[in-house]
């Protein structure tokens, strides 16, 4: 194949070298050029080059796999998947996203397309006397245990955690401007408080385990700073600290921001090397157990001047959860809220292992830390916040249904500043300008109308709440229940999810 390939080649750019000859016109000299250029190639390819062995023995034409390779995600999102079979969300809920945000038509015509009577199809039972979509009530819940001084009233649906340096500083801005403009909070991730988280929208802020904006670096370790974290919690625009243990997209890891991504602001916001990996610790430095872990959120309290504190993991080792929360109870001392993280949960980079097969998928999570909760009498001091891949209405109710009181979006809010699902977040390419540092990407995104459609997003769909909750009949969110909600099992039997997970 390698000889066929070369006689093929080598001989077209003889034929261009005679045609040059003997009609020397402009365009014959631009063939000769071309053809000796693949020529050279295919010689380099096939006698140079020894990294490759595919391009040994297919030279030029072996070229073409890494150009289908580099556009293999757009390929499939183009030509090959369907409207519901596109992973991690696919195409009718990105259409959803991209619809509200643009205020365009977002019915569907001819039925739906979904498979009723597979195993896990979920559906809400509605009632025959369906209430007023316009007057339903609940779409806000106070945050704040009796340990709390300044309680927060939160949209249920928020923004989720992502941070400047994932994200660009324009995606951040166009979040934060839709947040204000939507009266709802927008979580700063892990990464700290940037000028662009700082545009009038209501922030939660994040404190990880390398406590950016909340700590600094002594002796090559990230240690909490009491003034660092002062400075940044008592600005008027934060109204919430969530201390974060682990993400769902890599429990029990810490935080990676490749190098490419950390610039040199950046590494100025978050104390660090600019244009170095940056891997936040496994693991929280300023305690060792419940009781001192108890104390930290305490002092982040009395830091804050009395802020709701909340902490972040997703659902690990259960006897672990359960004894912190016993702890919480036998101290009569507490979180404001705790936000659940499913397995599923998304991520700017993270290790393949981590992100497939380490954590607790959101549902079974969200249940358990439900019920621990209520068995220790800490249900109604502490609320949950949940966060999972949530994108459309039905996702919000049946998440509020299995205990939840405010839910958590990331990648849904991306998608409404125009994310294409391109999955490039860690290669800095992200070609929309949303998940990149590349200023010429960044420039692509436009704040001033992005801002609009993050709003518009949050709009419709705490709307589409209501008219959920309206059809099952009830007065207000926060009264749907897990047995308004079912699911499809493998013998075809249907059931509540009330008796699926709490009976």
């Amino acid at each position: 194949m390698r000889d066929t390939i070369l006689a093929v080649v080598i001989g077209l750019n003889v034929l261009c070298g005679v045609l040059t000859f003997f009609m020397p016109e402009m365009g014959n000299f631009i063939l000769l050029s071309i053809s000796t250029g693949f020529t050279l190639l295919a010689l380099f390819d096939a006698f140079v080059q020894k990294k490759h062995s595919l391009m040994r023995a297919f030279p030029i034409v072996a070229r073409l796999r890494w150009v289908f390779e580099e556009e293999r995600e757009k390929i499939q999102q183009y030509f090959i998947e369907d409207d519901l079979n596109g992973t991690p969300i696919n195409r009718e809920k990105r259409s959803i996203v991209y619809q509200r945000s643009k205020k365009e038509i977002e019915t569907i015509p001819f039925g739906t397309q979904h498979d009723v009577y597979r195993k896990g199809y979920e559906f809400v039972k509605h009632s025959l006397f369906p209430t007023d979509h316009h007057h339903i009530a609940g779409e806000r819940v106070l945050i704040g245990s009796d340990k709390c001084s300044q309680k927060y009233n939160a949209s249920i649906i928020n923004i989720s955690a992502m941070s400047f340096g994932s994200l660009s500083k324009n995606a951040i801005m166009a979040l934060n401007q839709g947040a204000k403009l939507g009266d709802f909070a927008h979580n700063t991730g892990e990464g700290g408080i940037s000028p662009y988280h700082l545009q009038g929208g209501d922030l939660i802020f994040q404190v990880g385990t390398g406590y950016f904006g909340a700590g600094e670096t002594k002796n090559g370790k990230r240690v909490f700073n009491d003034e660092i974290f002062k400075k940044n919690a008592i600005k008027p625009e934060v109204k919430m600290i969530e201390i974060k243990f682990s993400q769902g997209a890599k429990p029990g890891h810490g935080g990676i921001l490749p190098a490419k991504k950390n610039t040199e602001e950046i590494a100025k916001i978050r104390s660090v090397e600019p244009f170095t990996r940056v891997d936040s610790p496994p693991r929280h430095s300023s305690f060792s157990n419940f009781k001192e872990m108890i104390a930290f959120i305490q002092k982040v309290r009395d830091l804050s001047d009395g802020k709701p504190v909340g902490v972040k993991f997703c659902v690990g080792n259960t006897d672990e959860i359960e004894s912190m929360i016993k702890e919480f109870a036998d101290s009569n001392n507490y979180p404001d809220f705790i936000a659940v993280d499913g397995g599923e949960g998304g991520t700017g980079s993270a290790p393949l292992e981590f992100t497939n097969y380490i954590g607790t998928p959101l549902i079974e999570g969200l249940v358990f830390v439900n019920k621990t909760l209520k068995k220790y009498g800490l249900r109604d001091q502490i609320k949950i916040i949940a966060s999972g891949k949530a994108v459309d209405a039905f996702d919000v109710v049946k998440y509020l249904a299995l205990g939840a009181d405010v839910i958590g979006m990331a990648r849904s809010f991306m998608l409404s500043l125009g994310c294409i699902q391109a999955r490039e977040c860690n290669l800095d390419t992200c070609p929309v300008g949303v998940a990149t540092q590349d200023e010429d990407l960044v420039e692509a995104l436009v704040v001033k109308y992005k801002n609009e459609r993050v709003k518009n997003y949050h709009q419709k769909t705490v709307a589409a709440v209501k008219e959920m909750i309206a059809a099952i009949g009830k007065e207000s969110i926060s009264n749907v229940e897990a047995k308004n909600i079912f699911r499809r099992d493998k013998s075809e039997k249907i059931a509540s999810l009330d008796e699926i997970y709490y009976n």
